[in-house]
């Protein structure tokens, strides 16, 4: 057997995403504007897309994918390949059988495009000249510049300070699509500077700059604040993800036993396994959320409301946290270093639909290690998460003897990522 890429059939793409929400049991647990949030509900609504703040809340499972946003993902590649994984199963020596899902394949390296380009669109087709965001690795920061340059539309990053000194070139990268840089905790916004009071070698974190952006959107003229992970609208957009991976799997008849994805924010894992918690064909699948230790939320946080950013800016949201105040240590996998995630990542969690283990970045960037020698495709930190867990699965079946199908979402790309790799790696 060989390594084999399996592609959507023609006239299968998706057309539309699909809102993992709406086959939900009860509502999600709505997001609290308590008497500490510095934004009101009128606030954050005025630097909000509408149509974003609808996907958050509507229930439709299915939502048409604009005309200018299918143009724009053919253009960039999709549907991206699912992998048949056969040189790693027979180095490993498994008799499980192992398939990746190849967002790493992209133009700008990630998955982060599929909502990239959905947001600035909707926010163009409002008014708005400019889009201002968060980002930690730099995954988010380099597709949201990107899909601003091609809609011609202005972008705005804060980015996480100690990320954006491990992987420059992803930063030069950015520039290059007319993105503005700021480093976070940064001297733009009273949210950085209280930061860098407390500490002026603050290396910054996700909810810092989360922090730092809404409150930029807050004071520039005509700027929107869009997010690259946590929200309902995200994951929808990530469907695409799973609902191709599912046409593929129908395609060659196989029916996975476990899914697996990296988990940060939770817009890649629930992008990419939303489609099939619910799906009676999938009724015997098990979902594995891979984590960081350094920020192991899943498995060693609260499921209670917290505030996203440290400031109290943005309104409560109901997940796993630990706790707003929690400075995640510095490490080479910057897009799972955040003290809470998603609602929707959390609520599954909590309803037992979703298991979760935590790695360190010594084991998730050998299993990258392993699968670049294999491949000569570097993984992103945060993606070889994922293939540390499905390792662990495989090398599971191995030792029982039983036969397991594994899929896995390989995010990203971490060609920019190198830096990791020579420190971080035994």
């Amino acid at each position: 057997m060989k390594d084999e890429l399996y592609h959507v059939r023609p006239g299968d793409k998706p057309a539309q995403w699909y809102q993992v929400v709406a086959d939900f049991n009860e509502p999600l647990p709505p997001v609290r504007y308590g008497e500490n949030a510095k934004l009101t509900k009128q606030e954050h609504e005025k630097i909000r897309v509408k149509e974003l703040l609808k996907q958050d809340t509507k229930t439709s499972r299915y939502v048409n994918i604009p005309e200018e946003v299918l143009e724009k993902y053919e253009m960039c590649g999709r549907d991206t390949p699912l992998m048949r994984a056969y040189s790693l199963e027979q180095y490993l020596g498994t008799c499980a059988e192992i398939y990746v899902k190849r967002e790493d394949v992209l133009p700008t390296h990630s998955f982060k495009l599929n909502s990239a380009f959905a947001q600035v669109y909707y926010a163009k087709q409002e008014g708005f000249e400019r889009v201002v965001s968060e980002t930690g690795a730099g995954q988010w920061g380099l597709a949201l510049s990107y899909a601003a340059n091609a809609f011609g539309m202005k972008a705005d990053i804060f980015w996480v300070r100690s990320s954006k000194e491990q992987k420059p070139y992803r930063a030069d990268w950015s520039s290059l699509f007319q993105a503005k840089i700021h480093d976070s905790p940064s001297e733009v916004t009273e949210t950085g500077r209280v930061e860098l009071g407390k500490d002026s070698t603050c290396p910054g974190s996700l909810g810092i700059a989360i922090g730092e952006a809404v409150e930029y959107a807050r004071k520039q003229k005509n700027c929107a604040y869009i997010s690259g992970s946590n929200l309902p609208d995200v994951i929808l957009h990530q469907s695409i993800i799973g609902l191709e991976t599912k046409k593929q799997l129908e395609w060659i008849g196989v029916k996975p036993d476990w899914f697996v994805a990296c988990c940060g924010g939770g817009s890649n894992l629930g992008g990419f396994m939303g489609p099939f918690f619910f799906d009676k064909q999938y009724k015997n699948a098990r979902f594995l959320a891979a984590e960081s230790d350094a920020a192991p939320r899943l498995t060693k946080g609260e499921y209670r409301y917290d505030y996203p950013d440290p400031l109290c800016i943005l309104p409560q949201v109901k997940s796993y946290t630990l706790g707003k105040d929690y400075m995640p240590p510095v490490t080479h996998v910057g897009g799972l270093r955040q003290h809470n995630g998603s609602a929707v990542i959390g609520w599954l969690r909590n309803k037992g639909m979703l298991q979760a283990e935590s790695f360190s970045q010594e084991e998730a960037l050998e299993a990258g290690k392993l699968f670049a020698s294999l491949y000569g495709v570097i993984p992103a930190p945060e993606s070889s998460h994922a293939l540390a867990a499905a390792i662990n699965r495989a090398l599971h079946a191995k030792k029982t003897k039983k036969k397991e199908v594994i899929v896995l979402c390989l995010s990203g790309c971490g060609v920019l990522d190198m830096q990791a790799y020579k420190e971080g790696v035994r």
